[in-house]
């Protein structure tokens, strides 16, 4: 039974059993049932407010393990079961991720690809490696730093 059923249940009782507010004890009864309405009515709101968002979060939290797998090229046929948390010092999927992502590298930069004008976002890491295949169109994007270092120097 909610709580909101077990107001309406007492709210029944008390005029079953004939509280009325023609005395001090059922005044205060009465005003204590209003109260425990009041109560219960803003619990379910925010009880169905919560689920709503919980619905939210969760489909939320899908889209950004979509945006991820994307982004990191994390396969999908993962040796570990779907909900692979690649704590497993064996894990495949591990390798893809660290291979990219450094923990103290925030910084992002855009690329976009001349070929398909895609934009990519690449860390200091992918960076160094100097090259990488678009994921667009699978062109090879290189990239040179010769002219950013000398028109640092000018």
């Amino acid at each position: 039974m909610k709580l909101g059923e077990k107001v309406a249940y007492l709210k029944g009782l008390m005029e079953g059993l004939e509280v009325g507010e023609s005395t001090k004890e059922g005044k205060i009864l009465a005003v204590m049932a209003d109260i425990l309405q009041d109560v219960a009515l803003t619990a379910e709101d925010m009880q169905d407010q919560i689920d709503e968002i919980v619905e939210v979060v969760d489909t939320i939290d899908e889209d950004l393990g979509e945006v991820e797998r994307d982004f990191y090229e994390i396969d999908d046929d993962c040796c570990c079961d779907d909900d692979c948390c690649c704590d497993d010092d064996d894990c495949c999927c591990d390798d893809e991720y660290d291979e990219y992502y450094d923990e103290d590298d925030d910084e992002l930069y855009e690329v976009v690809c001349p070929s398909c004008g895609d934009t990519i976002c690449l860390n200091e890491g992918m960076l160094e490696e100097g090259s990488m295949n678009c994921p667009g169109c699978n062109e090879l994007l290189e990239f040179d730093f010769d002219e950013e270092d000398e028109e640092a120097d000018e």
